[in-house]
């Protein structure tokens, strides 16, 4: 799915959002794996922990970038229309 939706990256707020969730989903399953090998190699929660942060970083930093585009395209009027009057 992740491949589908990279043409889509730069589009509007509403699918940056989904290009990002979709992203992040992608990458958050991959660490999560590592994480769990890492957990298992060295019998510590460590490598859990800084996956866990990671994730939480994307997340975060995700949200901010589609707020300030949506917020962007607001100001300029630079919206897609729904299609919903």
């Amino acid at each position: 799915m992740a491949v589908l939706l990279y043409a889509y990256r730069d589009g509007d707020a509403n699918m940056r959002s989904v290009w990002l969730c979709t992203r992040n989903d992608v990458l958050g399953n991959l660490a999560v794996m590592v994480a769990a090998l890492g957990v298992f190699g060295t019998g510590t929660a460590w490598p859990d922990l800084a996956v866990a942060a990671v994730m939480a970083w994307l997340a975060i930093s995700g949200g901010w970038s589609v707020i300030r585009q949506a917020r962007q395209e607001l100001a300029t009027g630079d919206q897609v229309s729904s299609g919903a009057h």
